[in-house]
């Protein structure tokens, strides 16, 4: 990770779960982290966790909604203004609604789409731009996807989540292709764990406190330093490797 040092990162949805763990493992490592998401103030309690403990990096808390092209956009500026630009983006950021195929409400599905295809395709485009504008070669576009981008569980409840996951695995080997045909050596990965303990399950059944509880009761779950561990190991690899997609889920996990 030496070569990451002072280097700056953008980790979206960087207030809880992978995401914040991410971020602080990052700034671990010495680097200049963009935490982004809606609820900033996790984020600055986070920041002044990193500095309580001596991390070498600095992790700096952006408000964003990303929904919101606009305000990603102006992300995308503030960020070339103060730290020059984006060199790894860690599209994180995702969210799941208990709205069947059947029977689902379209906002639901409609938010589903915003965050985690729009934005992360918005991301990933303004970070490459931003890499391609200051002749950056070794950049790294990392997108957190999810074991319901390989394979659809009998869970109704998350059918369309899973479909913007299988958009995610086909949208990140889209990407290696687009990279390697503009003759660069930006690299392209999908990180594919299965259940994590986060606060997912609590927000997608988030009118039934009993059910997202037993979604964790059966076996134990990843935690979030699991995967930032692999977020990790992805960007210590040397530059010409390219781990196309890990795919990672407890040993008790059935599928």
């Amino acid at each position: 990770m030496d070569r990451w040092k002072g280097r700056v990162a953008l980790v979206t949805g960087a207030s809880v779960g992978i995401g914040a763990a991410t971020a602080k493992e990052l700034v671990r490592f010495g680097m200049k982290v963009v935490g982004c998401a809606r609820d900033v103030e996790k984020i600055k309690s986070l920041a002044a966790e990193c500095q309580s403990a001596g991390y070498s990096g600095v992790l700096i808390p952006f408000k964003c909604d990303l929904t919101n092209v606009d305000e990603i956009q102006s992300m995308f500026a503030a960020i070339k203004a103060q730290h020059n630009g984006v060199d790894v983006c860690i599209n994180n950021a995702g969210l799941a609604h208990a709205e069947p195929l059947l029977s689902g409400k379209t906002s639901a599905w409609k938010n589903m789409l915003d965050v985690n295809i729009v934005a992360l395709s918005v991301c990933t485009r303004e970070s490459y731009q931003s890499m391609k504008e200051r002749k950056i070669d070794d950049g790294h576009i990392i997108n957190l996807n999810s074991m319901c981008g390989h394979r659809v569980l009998p869970n109704a409840d998350i059918h369309f989540y899973t479909g913007t996951k299988y958009a995610v695995t086909a949208l990140t080997e889209g990407l290696r292709q687009e990279l390697r045909d503009a003759k660069t050596h930006i690299r392209a990965t999908c990180i594919s764990p299965g259940l994590v303990e986060t606060e997912f399950a609590r927000r997608l059944y988030s009118q039934n406190a009993e059910k997202a509880a037993s979604v964790y009761s059966s076996y134990k779950a990843l935690e979030a330093i699991d995967v930032a561990n692999a977020v990790v190991y992805v960007l210590s690899t040397p530059p010409h490797v390219q781990i196309g997609d890990i795919q990672m889920r407890s040993v008790e996990q059935v599928s």
